[in-house]
């Protein structure tokens, strides 16, 4: 990966991901020094961690983003192996969403220019409050940095040849399709991010199934080996048991018209046989148990080897394909509600539109009113609203209390 931080007509820069929000920023050329070895990272130590390489215009708008993955040894320190060429895939990546200056181009696992590379890369989050280019965009927006923003020149406003003789009827109609053919490239790429999350979350489960598995079997093993030594201990008392009723016949041939002596032994040898006897029944009564139990546990087996998914699992959902109540929400859209979610969702709707957003149950109604009359909310010195018309805000997230639901006259003063 090159060093420098500013291409030709722009900037380039490294984000890592926590979740979804941008933990650590760095300039191009910061981490090439991590890949050379010459710092490392203690918190991120044998971490493998998700990051996007953003290429930006001089004026600080996205143009491509390529989200990769790279692994920090025990030491914090870059995989020296690592080499995947993210600035050659950057020029080369397909279109993607709008950030502000057209569609940018975008590399990741469901998008990407070398089928050979997809291992090493990651799909973005594009769910309604965890919106990655959300927060890449927010990230760039505070300039933490502090790069230099160049203004475009004004250009001359140089004729298109044919354009005069377009109606302004054929403007909008091309303007609308240029719109609704982002809007479905948009939707075609959150439809491959959600189906390799699917699939990424049936790889866990199905490790996770494996794992637990393994483990039973483990319990299993190790009790067939208590059992058998348990089988060996229990023949050994028998022939011990054998061995005294062999003696005690012995004894009671020898004995006929015994003294008050021999009695003495006789009863002291049949109390042994009484306590070996009891023993034994111990013994077989513990054997019994432990037989119960290597049943009951190759039982639990056989149904986990053969139990139906769990109710609202996603291995549940693409086996029984289960249709579930779904409800719309602005700001979040349409919301599939699992089973043993409804009873929540009656309880309090917004509540649960909220927590989706990410949001509290104020700041979301604070936004929803905004969303469903974007009008200034000052209000004068005799308490009358200004009511002037704004700019809808449509993500939750991105709505600030205070700034978007004032008109630019009644904007906060900026200390400059």
């Amino acid at each position: 990966m090159g060093s420098a931080d500013q291409v030709s007509d722009g900037y380039s820069a490294v984000m890592f991901m926590d979740g979804s929000n941008v933990s650590r920023q760095m300039r191009a050329s910061e981490f090439g020094a991590f890949l050379d070895g010459y710092v490392g990272l203690s918190d991120l130590a044998d971490t493998d961690v998700k990051a996007v390489y953003v290429l930006l215009g001089t004026d600080l708008m996205v143009r491509s983003l390529v989200f990769f993955r790279i692994y920090f040894d025990e030491e914090g320190r870059a995989d020296s192996h690592w080499n995947l060429p993210v600035e050659k895939l950057a020029k080369k990546g397909a279109k993607g969403p709008d950030m502000g200056a057209g569609p940018i181009r975008l590399v990741c696992r469901s998008q990407c220019p070398k089928s050979a590379n997809a291992e090493e890369l990651w799909d973005p989050d594009m769910t309604p409050g965890s919106n990655h280019f959300q927060a890449i965009r927010r990230a760039l927006e505070a300039n933490s940095l502090k790069l230099r923003k160049v203004e475009p020149t004004p250009e001359e406003n140089i004729p298109v040849l044919g354009d005069e003789a377009r109606s302004p009827e054929d403007l909008e109609t091309s303007a609308d399709r240029v719109r609704l053919a982002r809007v479905i490239r948009e939707q075609r790429l959150r439809i491959k991010t959600l189906q390799s999350v699917h699939r990424d979350a049936l790889s866990d489960i199905q490790r996770e199934n494996r794992h637990e598995m393994q483990a039973l079997r483990n319990e299993i093993a190790e009790l067939q080996q208590k059992f058998e030594r348990q089988k060996l201990s229990n023949e050994q008392l028998k022939n011990r048991l054998a061995e005294r009723n062999e003696q005690y016949l012995s004894m009671q041939e020898q004995i006929a018209g015994g003294d008050a002596r021999k009695e003495h032994e006789d009863a002291t040898v049949d109390a042994e046989v009484v306590l070996l006897r009891e023993q034994l029944e111990r013994r077989q009564r513990e054997l019994e148990i432990r037989d119960e139990k290597i049943v009951a546990l190759e039982q639990e087996n056989y149904d986990l080897r053969h139990q139906k998914p769990s109710e609202n699992s996603v291995m549940d959902h693409l086996q029984g394909h289960s249709v579930f109540l779904v409800a719309y929400h602005p700001g979040v859209g349409h919301i599939t509600l699992p089973y043993d979610d409804i009873e929540t969702y009656f309880r309090n709707p917004v509540a649960y539109a909220a927590e989706r957003c990410g949001l509290n149950e104020p700041a979301y109604k604070q936004w929803l009113e905004h969303y469903e009359k974007p009008v200034c909310h000052h209000q004068g010195a005799d308490g009358t609203p200004c009511e002037e018309p704004v700019m809808r805000v449509s993500q939750p997230a991105d709505f600030r209390t205070g700034i978007d639901d004032r008109c630019e006259k009644h904007q906060p003063q900026s200390e400059n």
